[in-house]
Parts: C-alpha cells; sequence; structure tokens
C-alpha cells in the first residue's frame, strides 16, 4: 500500500466532496498550531491517540493528512497506508501553503 500527494486544490475539491466519500482529515502538527488554526472538519492526531483513531476510523474511506509544509504528512500517510488505509493523501505544502 501506498499514499498520494497531493495539492491544496485536489484538496479542496476533496473536501468539498465529501459529503459523497466520506473524507476523514488528520492533522499532525502540535497542539499548539491545531488551537490556532486547522482545516475544518480535522482531526489532531499526536503520539497519545493515533492508536484510537485508527480504530475508530474508516480505512476504505478517504484519509487526508496534512502538517505544517507537507513534510511529516508524507511519513503520516505512509504509516496509515501501511495500517490498511486503502485512500491516504498527503497535502503537498500542508497547512502554510493551505492558507495562502
Amino acid at each position: 500500500m501506498s499514499f498520494t500527494r497531493i495539492n491544496k486544490q485536489q484538496a479542496r475539491a476533496m473536501i468539498e466532496s465529501s459529503a459523497d466519500n466520506g473524507l476523514q482529515i488528520a492533522d499532525v502538527r502540535d497542539e499548539r498550531s491545531f488551537e490556532n488554526g486547522h482545516i475544518e472538519g480535522a482531526t489532531h492526531l499526536h503520539n497519545g491517540n493515533i492508536r484510537e483513531f485508527i480504530e475508530a476510523s474508516e480505512p476504505h474511506k478517504p484519509l487526508l493528512i496534512y502538517c505544517y509544509h507537507g513534510n511529516m504528512s508524507q511519513g503520516a500517510a505512509a504509516y496509515f497506508a501501511e495500517q490498511g488505509f486503502s485512500e491516504a493523501y498527503s497535502l503537498d505544502g500542508g497547512f502554510e501553503d493551505w492558507q495562502s
């Protein structure tokens, strides 16, 4: 299993159609950054809640993961793909690019 890198336009399109595809969104930045702003509907993931997130998620539905600039999210997306998520996506440019 692998993940796919997508740009912010592709991510926005996925979010717009999320009612149809059941998109799950995960933010892997630190707590303060998450509290200061995040993509609507995102779950803040950290070492303490990853297992709970995996158990509560639906691995057959798409999962969009983002971080600050799109680097850490690639590792996270690869990890979730290894955990059985069939559609794991990493947001290129991360939240910084998302906001611009």
